[in-house]
């Protein structure tokens, strides 16, 4: 049996969690997708410094000014204040019918 470690792994055929035996690299030796994930921690790194330099303000504060928002535009809001029917283009067309 190779030394090594157990990786758990999602089966596909039986759907349960399996475990399957993977060889350590040996010294010297880099990982095939060593790049691929150098490549991903630096991208990684790239937002987080940029997540970090946003200028941030408080959740309380952020709602007070939504909450003002609201409050200045809900005269214009069509759900709040309901369009006229003569103005609704989605009213419900009146068809007349004469039976003989």
């Amino acid at each position: 049996m190779q030394a090594g470690w157990s990786l758990p792994l999602r089966g596909v055929q039986r759907g349960g969690l399996e475990t399957q035996t993977a060889r350590a690299p040996m010294k010297g030796e880099t990982p095939v997708n060593s790049t691929m994930s150098i490549g991903q921690a630096r991208k990684m790194v790239e937002q987080l410094k940029i997540e970090a330099s946003m200028c941030r303000i408080k959740v309380s504060k952020a709602a007070a000014d939504l909450m003002t928002y609201c409050d200045a535009h809900a005269c214009e809001d069509p759900l709040i204040t309901p369009v006229p029917t003569s103005e609704n283009p989605f009213r419900e067309k009146k068809f007349f019918c004469a039976l003989l």
